[in-house]
Parts: C-alpha cells; sequence; structure tokens
C-alpha cells in the first residue's frame, strides 16, 4: 500500500520540495517573476541545512547557466530556474547545456517576453527556445510539476541531455492545490547516486571540453546527439513506469480524457488541460475530448497520430504568437497527421497571451465557433 500524504502546495513549493528531495550538488540563479517562488523556497533550504547543495546567486541568468554547466562538467548534478526574459538571455548558452550533452535540470515558469513588459503566462518563452537541444515536459498542475522533476532528471540523466519542466506562470506557479508527496527514502532510492560519464579530472584519460569542431565533425557530433534525443520517449516511458511502481501516478507523453462517441479533440500544453477537463465532465454531450501534450521535445507524433485518428476535427489551442507562420502546436499536430495520411479538419486558436483570462466560456466561445 502505497502511503498518501496531502499536501496544499503552489507549483513552485511543489518544484521547491521536488528539489529538496533530490538535493542537488550545485543550484544557480537569478530572480525573475514568477520564478522566484522557487529559488526563495531553495535558498531558504540552503540556509537552514535542510539540503547540502552549493547555492550561487549569480548576477544574471546567462550567468546561471554558465555556472550550472561548469558544475554539470565536472560530473555533480546541477540545476537552475528561470522565466521569460531569463529564459532569452539564458538562450545564448541553452545550446551549449545540449551539446556538451550535460543532464541539467531547469524548473521554468512560462511566461510573455517583452516588449511591451508582461510578468503573466503563456509560451512564448519556452516555445522560442524548443529547437536548442533540451528536453520540455509541460505541467498541468503543481502534482505533475513535483511528479515530472523526478522523471525528466532520469530522463535527462539516462541519455545525457538537459531538461526543463515547465509550468505556467502564476496559473500554476503561483495557485495552490493538494498534492501527494512520497517519503525520502522512496524518492531518494529512485533517483539514485548521479555518476558522470565525464570524469575531466580523470588525467589517465584526459579529455577536452567544448573544443572547436570542422566541418569534418561537426556532422557527427550532431549525428549523435540527435540519434541520443530520439531514445527521450521510450527513456520516459520506462522512467515513468518505474515511477508509477512507487507512487502509483503515470505520467504518459501524451494523455487523453476522452469522451464516449467524441467526434472532436481540443489539443493543448500546461494548465489549460485543467480547464478543458471540467468543460469536458460538466458537457459531456457536447461530443469534445481532450489531448494533453505532456512531452513537447521530444514530440511524440505516432502516438499523437494513433489518438486522433478516431476524431474527424482537430481543435489545436496556442498559448505563443507565431509571425508569419503556422502556430508552434499546429505545426507538430500537422506533422503527426500526415502519418495517418488522413484528412482532418484542423483549427488553431492563439489564447491567453499575457495571462489573457481563460475560464469555461472562453471554452464554449472557441468550441461554438469551431
Amino acid at each position: 500500500m502505497i502511503p498518501i500524504r496531502l499536501i496544499p502546495m503552489t507549483g513552485g513549493q511543489a518544484a521547491v520540495e521536488a528539489l529538496r528531495q533530490i538535493n542537488p550538488a550545485v543550484f544557480a540563479a537569478y530572480p525573475i517573476t514568477p520564478q522566484t517562488p522557487i529559488i526563495e523556497g531553495f535558498a531558504k533550504l540552503v540556509a537552514s541545512g535542510k539540503v547540502t547543495t552549493e547555492f550561487l546567486p549569480v548576477e544574471s541568468e546567462h550567468s546561471a547557466m554558465s555556472a550550472v554547466i561548469g558544475a554539470a562538467v565536472m560530473g555533480v548534478r546541477a540545476m537552475t530556474a528561470t522565466s521569460s526574459q531569463g529564459l532569452m538571455l539564458m538562450s545564448e548558452i541553452l545550446s551549449v547545456a545540449s551539446g556538451l550533452r550535460l543532464p541539467i535540470l531547469m524548473n521554468v515558469a512560462a511566461r510573455a517576453i517583452s516588449a511591451p513588459i508582461n510578468i503573466h503566462c503563456d509560451h512564448s518563452d519556452v516555445m522560442n527556445v524548443a529547437g536548442v537541444g533540451w528536453l520540455q515536459f509541460f505541467s498541468e498542475n503543481p502534482q505533475e510539476v513535483y511528479d515530472l522533476n523526478f522523471i525528466a532528471l532520469k530522463v535527462a540523466e539516462s541519455i545525457n541531455t538537459p531538461a526543463m519542466v515547465i509550468q505556467d506562470g502564476f496559473v500554476t506557479s503561483h495557485s495552490l492545490e493538494l498534492l501527494e508527496t512520497l517519503p525520502d527514502d522512496k524518492i531518494s532510492k529512485f533517483v539514485g547516486n548521479y555518476t558522470s560519464k565525464i570524469n575531466p579530472l580523470d588525467f589517465n584519460e584526459p579529455k577536452t571540453i567544448g573544443p572547436l569542431v570542422l566541418p569534418d565533425y561537426f556532422m557527427e557530433v550532431k549525428k549523435a546527439q540527435i540519434n541520443d534525443f530520439d531514445l527521450a520517449l521510450e527513456a520516459f516511458r520506462l522512467e515513468s513506469e518505474a515511477y508509477f511502481k512507487i507512487s502509483g501516478r503515470m505520467i504518459k507523453t501524451i494523455e487523453e480524457f476522452h469522451t464516449e462517441g467524441s467526434e472532436s479533440a481540443i489539443v493543448c500544453l500546461g494548465s489549460t488541460a485543467g480547464t478543458i477537463k471540467h468543460y469536458i465532465k460538466n458537457e459531456p454531450e457536447k461530443g469534445y475530448s481532450l489531448i494533453k501534450i505532456v512531452s513537447y521535445r521530444p514530440f511524440d507524433y505516432s502516438g499523437l497520430a494513433k489518438l486522433l485518428k478516431k476524431y474527424q476535427k482537430v481543435i489545436v489551442l496556442e498559448r505563443a504568437p507565431t509571425y508569419g507562420a503556422t502556430g508552434f502546436l499546429t505545426q507538430e499536430v500537422y506533422a503527426a497527421l500526415r502519418l495517418l495520411k488522413e484528412q482532418k479538419d484542423v483549427k488553431t486558436y492563439v489564447y491567453g497571451l499575457g495571462g489573457a483570462n481563460f475560464g469555461l466560456s472562453d471554452v464554449s466561445e472557441i468550441l461554438n465557433d469551431s
């Protein structure tokens, strides 16, 4: 029997609790709303001696990522957290972390990017760095923030690739919900001790970190990186199954909330899934189902194609603007549909930019329009 410990936590607090149980060797960060509660809460744990982590309060997000890269190169667990312009400032260094094959874990409170300045939720920040070689996992609520931190860490370490655990700024990061936490000993056993495959201090096998690579080998390096990234979906499945055994909670790369007989599916990311679920529960006769994408990078194209096969209409909800192009998530939906070689009615709606409210009435309006 799995013991249940229900504790009220925000998404930010859930991330802090997960980090406490992981107890990384190094945590470097710079505060930025709405990520601030994560590093504030973790700093308190460091100050009180509840973790043994070396906390580095750096002067910018660029420095934070540089610091955790340095720590990860030395073979220890290194983590950070950020949001919005902080993630944008890190972007120069994000590809260094992935290119060096460093399994860094980063919590991101998704927020709009400037200009104009806005501190509230949308997915502009994380979508703009989706192509730099990081795993990206989206959380619906604080419970998933907590759970995904452990799964993401194990996946990252299994394929030597950095990972982001993404939660919606304010909507999740500052919203209080009951969640189940696991005992420290269970988490400690699950995450285990980290042993890096790189030891730069082994003078019997000297290594060069981050060398210049010219055209004769650059393609080979990137091919190896891509090939390992392609292992992430299977790694996620294996780690999620292992986590299910200790928690009773199964997290899949894609979650379907199906209404019997429905011919239309709504595809979305993050906290919006909770709103859609509530609508479907209260309006089952409307005939809609939900498909929630958890793993955005890597994207489970075949998994999505199998789920979409039974639907005639697909409604894609985008929480980030695109300029002169199809929406970020919509592009992935079209790519999945190409595997089916079937025509589907696809409609895209952009919503919730800069924290614009998205409630049941907004869901109803979109569905009536579609």
